[in-house]
């Protein structure tokens, strides 16, 4: 039996208060009377050119004030087990699912913004019971899905300092009480961040797998003399992709309490702010429906409303700004990583500069899927865990 193995045999399933989202009828009935209440303004391009397309947005919130079913997808989150527990004085909420197979690994999967644990819903039941999706036993995992700290049902933080860093000092807290002294770390966006500094700082992390690197650009020597011209054409692709669109860092690491009051109060500018980001960084034609449905979107979009998380999820902006760790991120991470750049992600750095991150062992290329990985293609990023980790810890 390895290391690894013993290892899983701690982890703990009944750890924390056990947690069942119900959202009140009548926090329902206000979405509703909010959404047809909505001033609408006026617009000059029928497009996403200057921002979130009305004419979408309206048949949206139509939808989403008629037709949406929040009971169903309510029941369909209740499907996994949820959990409290009081991690540095603050409740912290996660899946905690346990695989069916005695062997399977620990696996950390993280968040980013504008996304919730809601993002991975289509892959928990693939990952930890693979002999029921087409995989097989030795691809199981047990699956941790925490909510980031101020997102959804883990409560704001009432102090300044919670960055990134902080979160992976949490997080490292609560797979250690979960019994886990060994797991692997997924993650992109905000997750990826994260993700780093567990595996710079948590012995018990022995392997990263991110959907979106940081990788810094090399400073004295040609940063391009071991990057192919594909590698470069997807690092240039990338970078024009978000060239006009990177405003909202600004406000959000500056005053996302003022932005705030507007978004906390109408739904309508809540979905328009966090769906143009859906359609912005997701790999589509031009209708972002075609990469994650109308129903993942707004199941994702209500959960921030129904918490009244959206300044406190933007205010990591701030705190990763204003009160940043030192370094902002490890100048290397010596643990197994592996990488899946798919096509339409906001930033694709190539190998060469990866490697002077992390100890890069495995690197694909996806053929489809972007920034929300685990809603756009969770197929491929099922197949890419299973063979990219199972690799990184044999």
């Amino acid at each position: 039996m390895t290391a690894m193995s013993v290892a899983l045999q701690a982890g703990r399933p009944d750890v924390g208060e056990s947690f069942t989202i119900r959202i009140p009828d009548a926090d329902i009935e206000d979405l509703h009377r909010r959404l047809q209440m909505t001033r609408w303004p006026d617009s000059i391009d029928d497009d996403w050119t200057d921002g979130t397309n009305l004419r979408w947005l309206q048949e949206v919130c139509d939808y989403w004030a008629q037709g949406f079913d929040w009971r169903a997808q309510e029941r369909d989150l209740n499907r996994f087990p949820q959990f409290l527990l009081d991690v540095a004085g603050k409740p912290l909420h996660f899946i905690h699912q346990r695989s069916p197979q005695p062997h399977a690994r620990p696996l950390l999967l993280l968040h980013g913004w504008p996304g919730s644990f809601v993002e991975f819903r289509h892959v928990i039941d693939a990952l930890t019971d693979p002999l029921a999706h087409g995989g097989r036993a030795e691809d199981a995992f047990h699956v941790v899905v925490p909510s980031l700290p101020g997102y959804g049902f883990s409560p704001a933080p009432d102090r300044h300092g919670c960055n990134g860093r902080a979160c992976a000092e949490r997080f490292k807290t609560l797979m250690a009480t979960l019994g886990y002294r060994d797991y692997l770390a997924q993650g992109g966006d905000w997750g990826s961040h994260i993700a780093t500094w567990l595996g710079a700082l948590d012995p018990a992390c022995a392997a990263l797998h991110l959907n979106l690197v940081f990788a810094r650009k090399p400073r004295s020597e040609d940063p391009f003399a071991d990057v192919s011209d594909a590698e470069r054409a997807r690092l240039d692709a990338s970078r024009q992709r978000t060239r006009n669109g990177l405003g909202y860092q600004e406000i959000q690491g500056t005053r996302p309490q003022t932005l705030g009051y507007g978004l906390n109060d109408s739904p309508a500018g809540l979905a328009a702010w966090i769906l143009e980001k859906f359609h912005a960084w997701s790999d589509h034609d031009g209708d972002p429906e075609s990469a994650i449905s109308r129903d993942d979107m707004l199941t994702n979009v209500s959960l921030y409303w129904f918490t009244h998380s959206i300044t406190s999820s933007m205010r990591l902006y701030y705190e990763q700004r204003q009160h940043p760790s030192d370094p902002p991120l490890p100048e290397y991470v010596d643990k197994p990583t592996a990488v899946a750049a798919f096509p339409q992600e906001l930033h694709l750095p190539p190998p060469a500069w990866i490697r002077r991150s992390y100890r890069l062992m495995h690197y694909t290329v996806q053929p489809r899927g972007g920034h929300f990985a685990a809603l756009e293609a969770p197929d491929l990023l099922i197949a890419d865990l299973r063979g990219a980790l199972a690799s990184l810890t044999a």
